[in-house]
């Protein structure tokens, strides 16, 4: 059975019509022009304010030479500059090409030759700019658009990092590389582009490692982009949130799930953008309380450690009425533990970048399940299939790999028409994702297929494992990654971090999950760690463990001798 979103069973193609990505902008600023849109640290800026910068913008990039097809690179944190910039140029007809900011100088390489980006977007900031300023010369770079931190902060935040935070600023040259953002928005001649198709134009290049290692730019069309920003909207039903919408964005927005979740899906609900350059847990706590942000994207880390926060000082987090969660599996009791502080609906969503990204969630009203990542969005089509070859349906509750297709797919990636065909089956994207869907249709996540353990020709799915770990009141975060096993060729090795105050041994985490999961799937060992690595966005990430493992002289200490 092939599943087909839709809201309360009524069709709601009207909601996902294809239109250029800078429409959601547009309306908005003719809809609320006096309504606050970003708000940075305290400065902010109305939807007419932000409206009025970005029409100069794009009349600066096209000064600089920016035409249709060009791509022009984002490497900020989030600031008021990452949504001027991102609907400037494609206002002027270029492609975005989202940088992390954290990249070391050879991802940065990789990714500007990759995309051909001649300009890049930037702070002067000392952390950041030398990083982009080294790409000079080693790649099609050309010239760099430099936004000042100061520029953006209030009176007197912005004379005290003046004052105090000199060392902190860049020296940026006076030559003709280099553009000051102040020139960049001088002046709003009228920009005028061709006729375009949104639903084939591509507005985005979203690099994505996939469901392989080489980094790849995904090909968003605006249509795409457009698309997904409506049917989240769509998911949300009119009078479920209570007057002005705002959005707390502390994801960053050069990731595919804030760019369209808080950037996106926020600018089309007329939501205030309360920006934070990162996820700081004492200045995120200060930000909700004082400004009472509605709507908080998030992954389960995030509001994992607001669990933690919130419950011993006691802070007023019930200001947030919704929150979308992504990135990685909501354990059901972070979910509960989050709705009870707030008495907000947190609901888990699914995605990918390929998808723009968001393909599944849990209803904001009516009947949710933990476990699921949701049902599919409207006019999305989610099929199980058979995993590796993707021929043909599975049973109902039987597990297979999840095929989207939808008005939020991807056209394929960029100059990679091998990576394209395999990635894509019968017209389905394959998500490289492992689930079952069940007689309601709510779709649940298993495991990534390139994450499932073969145990002995059995397969161990981590995420079950995870579960188990999640249902122990002493843990707050847990992942399981496979490992060389001599009798069974893998076998799971768990990692967990402890909450504050809680105390348990590996040896009494092992007896807990003998209740929770079969022999065959026990791991051989659960290390209790201070930390675990994360990813830029803050979710768990395996990667860093999987190379521990593997640069250990002797896996001896994981306790691989005696067979299962």
């Amino acid at each position: 059975m092939t599943t087909t979103g839709n809201l309360g069973g009524a069709s709601v193609s009207g909601a996902v019509q294809p239109r250029p990505a800078t429409a959601l902008l547009d309306e908005a600023v003719a809809r609320w022009p006096r309504r606050p849109c970003v708000d940075f640290l305290g400065a902010k800026w109305t939807y007419a304010q932000i409206g009025d910068l970005v029409d100069r913008a794009a009349a600066g990039f096209r000064r600089l030479g920016v035409r249709e097809g060009m791509r022009v690179g984002l490497c900020l944190p989030n600031t008021p500059y990452s949504v001027i910039a991102w609907y400037g140029v494609l206002k002027a007809g270029g492609i975005v090409v989202n940088y992390n900011p954290l990249y070391v100088e050879r991802e940065l390489i990789h990714q500007v030759k990759d995309s051909g980006t001649t300009i890049m977007v930037t702070m002067d900031l000392e952390v950041i700019y030398p990083k982009v300023a080294a790409l000079l010369g080693k790649t099609p770079l050309e010239k760099i658009v430099v936004c000042p931190m100061a520029g953006i902060l209030p009176f007197p935040k912005n004379w005290l990092f003046r004052l105090l935070k000199g060392k902190d600023v860049a020296k940026i040259p006076a030559d003709a590389v280099h553009v000051r953002f102040a020139d960049l928005v001088r002046d709003k001649t009228p920009v005028a582009t061709a006729p375009f198709d949104p639903a084939t134009t591509v507005a985005v290049l979203q690099y994505t490692g996939g469901t392989t290692g080489v980094p790849k730019g995904a090909m968003l069309t605006h249509a795409n982009l457009t698309a997904n920003a409506d049917q989240v909207a769509a998911w949300v039903p009119d009078g479920f949130l209570k007057g002005d919408p705002k959005m707390l964005g502390v994801l960053p927005l050069f990731h595919v799930f804030a760019m369209t979740v808080v950037m996106n899906f926020g600018i089309r609900l007329g939501s205030e953008l309360i920006l934070l350059p990162r996820f700081d847990l004492a200045q995120v706590m200060d930000v909700i309380e004082k400004k009472r942000p509605t709507i908080f994207p998030g992954v389960p880390t995030i509001y994992t450690a607001l669990n933690g926060a919130a419950a011993k000082s006691k802070r007023d987090l019930t200001s947030i009425e919704c929150c979308i969660s992504g990135g990685a599996p909501l354990p059901a009791d972070v979910r509960a533990r989050f709705e009870e502080l707030t008495g907000c609906k947190l609901l888990e969503g699914y995605g990918l970048s390929e998808a723009s990204p968001v393909v599944t969630c849990n209803p904001a009203v009516g009947l949710d399940k933990d476990g699921s990542i949701g049902l599919a969005l409207p006019e999305t089509r989610i099929s199980i299939r058979t995993p590796v070859t993707s021929e043909k349906e599975v049973e109902e509750g039987e597990k297979g790999e999840i095929c989207v297709k939808g008005p939020q797919v991807m056209l394929g990636y960029w100059n990679r028409a091998e990576a394209t065909a395999d990635q894509f089956h019968d017209g389905w994207l394959r998500t490289g994702d492992v689930g079952w869907r069940d007689a309601d249709g709510f779709i649940f996540l298993v495991d990534r297929l390139k994450d499932i353990i073969i145990c002995g020709g059995y397969n161990v799915y981590p995420r079950v494992l995870e579960e188990a770990l999640y249902q122990h009141p002493a843990v707050e975060e847990a992942t399981v990654i496979g490992v060389p096993d001599k009798y069974r060729g893998q076998a799971p090795l768990a990692f967990v971090k402890l909450r504050a105050g809680e105390t348990t041994t590996p040896e009494e985490l092992m007896t807990h999950m003998a209740g929770w999961v079969s022999k065959i799937e026990m791991p051989k060992a659960v290390e209790i760690r201070e930390a675990l690595p994360k990813t830029m966005v803050g979710k768990l990430s395996k990667k860093e463990l999987v190379a521990e493992i593997i640069a250990r002289d002797t896996i001896d200490t994981v306790d691989l001798s005696d067979p299962a």
